[in-house]
This record gives structure tokens, sequence and C-alpha cells, in this order.
């Protein structure tokens, strides 16, 4: 897979959703991609477990992408994830792409000397997203383009189809830094625990995705007994297990009482299933014989 910088390995990656009151991750999953496209998947797989999208969720900035906000968006889950450094800058940070202020009710850009940058409205598509391109030809006579852009020709605002989105999470992270914070708190401290003192710096089956997924799924269960246990003490967890394991065997000896009966009528049903055909069939002979006997 590949990992940061481009750089190929082999390896899994492995996600977790954690809680934030107890530390316990009650989701794992493996995968060999990256997490450019992970976000979406793991709001569904957390809203299903929880039964309810009422919970914030924080990620790093390997999630932060355009159409993975959208799906956050239309799940109605409110995210926070950090915001990556960006590669094309200015020659001088007063005029970098955030210094330009946009006008939704008129589509256009406002640079910090005042000019407007236009589009004709024209969609151009990226690798995974599309964009519009806003310029003005004022860039040219600009006094300013030294220090706002390198390009002969000016300035052009690329603004992505999910761009509006991208700025509420950047709202969402300059009004909740405090609670941004606690991310590396929550979900790193399982990996810390699991890592560094049981010594799981790598996963033991490597043979294949499912099985590797198994190994995880071992280690996290492991990871939860042993959380629950400082939590609630073992006497707690044990009087809980011993429930869940009551309730498991009397519904058992419900659900075989019940698979009994459908049995039974399965088998009634197939008798007089049998016995229709029987007649069905004696009514046939009767009524040829007599249309032969008549002729």
């Amino acid at each position: 897979m590949i990992t940061r910088n481009n750089i190929t390995e082999v390896a899994y990656d492995i996600r977790t959703t954690v809680d934030d009151k107890h530390n316990l991750p009650f989701d794992s999953h493996v995968t060999n991609t990256n997490d450019a496209k992970a976000m979406g998947n793991m709001l569904q797989r957390a809203e299903t477990i929880l039964g309810t999208n009422d919970f914030t969720a924080l990620y790093d900035k390997g999630y932060h992408t355009g159409s993975e906000f959208q799906k956050a968006d239309e799940m109605g889950i409110e995210v926070l994830v950090a915001i990556p450094s960006v590669a094309a800058n200015a020659p001088t940070p007063e005029y970098n792409v955030e210094k330009s202020k946009f006008d939704k009710s008129t589509d256009c850009y406002t640079c910090p000397q005042g000019e407007i940058l236009t589009t004709n409205g024209r969609w151009h598509q990226a690798k995974t997203y599309r964009f519009k391109r806003y310029t003005t030809s004022a860039c040219k006579t600009c006094p300013a383009k030294p220090e706002c852009s390198k390009a002969i020709c000016g300035k052009a605002i690329q603004r992505s189809e999910y761009q509006e989105l991208v700025d509420d999470n950047k709202k969402r992270i300059n009004d909740n830094k405090e609670l941004y914070r606690k991310r590396q708190q929550i979900v790193e401290h399982p990996y810390g625990t699991i890592k560094r003192q049981w010594g799981f710096n790598y996963i033991i089956t490597k043979k294949g995705i499912n099985r590797a997924s198994a190994d995880v799924g071992f280690i996290t269960t492991a990871y939860n007994f042993r959380r629950i246990i400082n939590i609630v003490g073992l006497k707690i967890l044990k009087e809980y297990l011993e429930a869940v394991i009551s309730f498991i065997l009397e519904n058992m000896s419900l659900l075989k009482l019940r698979l009994s009966d459908i049995s039974d009528f399965e088998y009634q049903l197939k008798r007089k299933k049998t016995v229709l055909f029987k007649c069905l069939k004696q009514l046939y002979l009767i009524r040829k014989l007599t249309a032969e006997t008549s002729f």
C-alpha cells in the first residue's frame, strides 16, 4: 500500500473508532488502502454500531478529502478533520488563496488588492474532484503581482466543488481547538498500550487480509477486556458475562423449541401435500375414465 510521501510498503492499515470516555475501540477495520477515502465508511460503521448519528468524530489530516466531507454532511454527522498544509502558497503569505474573500451570491473572489476574480462557470476535472477557475486581467498590471503569484498571467484560484464543506470544517476546527486536541489522547491511547506495552508492533498473521483482520480482532478484544476490568472491576464483568451467557442459553432453548415447532409444521404440510396430490390424481383418473366411457 502507498504510505506517506507516496512510499509503497508491504503493509496493512488498521483503523479504529474509539470512544472518548473510556478509550475503548468499538470498531476496527483492516485494509490495504490509505485514509483519503476512508472517513465515510468508518462513519457508516460507527453509526450502525452506535445506532445514532448524534456524535462528533475527530480525524487526522490523512482523512481530509472533500468528497468524504460530503458523505459526513449527508449522514448528518459533525466531523473535525485536521487541516493539511497547502503546497502552493504565494511568495508572500499575505497573498495566499485564503486571504481572498469568496462571495457565494456573485460567485467571485476579491483579492487583498480589492480586485474581483471571476469565472466563466466551466467545471474542470481534476483526478478526484471538479473545480472552477477564477482570474482577473488586473493581475498583469498589479503592483503586488511579484508578492502574489509567479505565474506570467497572474493568480488563478481553483475552487473545488467541495470547498464550502472544507471551509465549514476549518471553521469547526478553529472554534473547537481544545476539543480537537483530545483526538490523540482518545485514539492513540489503545495503540500506545498495544504496541508499546504489549509488544504488538506488527500483526502475527500476514497471509491474507481476512486472517490479518481476525488477528487485529483478537488484539482489540483482549485490550477491551483489560480496559473493562480496569473500569468496572473483575467481579462486575463476571456478573455481566454470566447474565449474557444465561440470556443466550435461554433464548437458544426458545429457539430450539421454535425450530421444533417449525419442523413439525413442515412435516404436517408435506403429509397434507402428499394426500392432496393423491386426491387430485384420483380425481383426474375418474374424470378421464368417465370421458372415455361417455365417448
